[in-house]
């Protein structure tokens, strides 16, 4: 048995297949959880049940199957035929493992779907484990997102009769090391292209503006990041734009929209533009089809020329670099 610590890294997650069964399961666990849709229960579970799950299960399994196998990341993990996002998550806890070594045990986790957070726990305490980190991949905290882990983690633990010491990283958006793997990613990007970006968006999960009157941070933590980022890369604030993505339902969400930004830019003038999203640590469904593919076709029908989407930090040096550092710092310390 091992006394070594053990540290999860934990991401949204997809469903396991690109079909409607699979991802109608998927949906099913995602929009039960009260942190993502906060509405009664009374008025939330027919519209679920008796209209959601019956409609958006086939789109959605539309979308996953155009990116499904994108070449970029199929050789970023052992698993097969799995999503892009659970494909570069294993890839990023490889690297993290490698940089530790022996010293800790590292596994992956999924919030809904494979593998869970209970499964990567049981992992770890049958190897021994009676220390767990637990580092949310998400770097700017959310009730919906971060807090859902937290409940993830409470729910996995919530029958044991013995329980592993637990420690759980809040955020990181505000980290050095973070910054300059965003500025670093960008550039490397615009390096590889034959045009310049007349302007570049940062676009981040959309959240209803209704959390945030009610005192989520996210949004303010949004900002922070493009705010940080300008000042490390000296881009402008009319260069440098924040914007939000992944409107649902028919409630305001966070403003401005990425898409209605993209069109604006484009009627204004815009011909080249870049779009990157510092709040997802790997690319997904969310930045992979609604941004390289659904973006890109309304900023170029709205009249641009040149679009680009900037890949997420992913399984790059510098981000691997940056996850086990911030796990050393924030969560490990003592432990190793």
């Amino acid at each position: 048995m091992s006394s070594k610590p053990g540290l999860i890294l934990v991401n949204l997650g997809s469903p396991d297949a690109p079909t409607a069964q699979a991802t109608r399961k998927y949906l099913f666990e995602f929009l039960h959880d009260p942190r993502v849709i906060d509405t009664s229960r009374w008025i939330w579970c027919p519209i679920l049940h008796g209209v959601i799950l019956r409609v958006r299960p086939a789109k959605s399994a539309r979308a996953y199957r155009s990116i499904w196998n994108e070449p970029e990341f199929s050789a970023q993990s052992d698993l097969v035929d799995t999503a892009p996002l659970v494909r570069i998550t294993q890839a990023q806890a490889a690297g993290v493992q490698n940089v530790f070594e022996d010293s800790i045990l590292v596994e992956t986790a999924m919030r809904y779907g494979n593998p869970s957070i209970s499964s990567a726990i049981n992992t770890l305490t049958a190897k021994g484990c009676s220390r767990i980190a637990i580092l949310p991949l998400y770097p700017q905290f959310a009730g919906a997102t971060t807090a859902s882990v937290f409940d993830g983690v409470a729910k996995a633990l919530k029958d044991r009769m013995d329980i592993p010491e637990i420690r759980f990283l809040r955020n990181y958006y505000e980290e050095e090391g973070f910054i300059k793997c965003l500025a670093d990613s960008l550039q490397n990007h615009l390096d590889t292209l034959d045009w310049k970006p007349d302007a570049v968006l940062t676009s981040y999960h959309g959240l209803p503006q209704s959390y945030v009157d009610k005192g989520d941070p996210y949004q303010a933590e949004c900002l922070r990041t493009t705010e940080l980022l300008r000042d490390h890369t000296g881009y402008a604030e009319n260069y440098l734009y924040a914007t939000f993505q992944s409107r649902f339902g028919p409630k305001d969400w966070l403003r401005p929209y990425t898409d209605k930004t993209l069109e604006k830019l484009a009627r204004q003038g815009v011909k080249n533009i870049a779009v990157m999203m510092p709040g997802f640590a790997a690319d997904c469904l969310e930045t992979l089809e609604e941004i390289k593919i659904e973006a890109r076709e309304s900023f170029l029908k709205a009249g641009g020329e040149n679009f680009t989407a900037v890949p997420c930090l992913n399984n790059r040096s510098d981000h691997i670099d940056f996850l086990a550092n911030i796990a050393k710092d924030k969560l490990l310390k003592g432990w190793l």
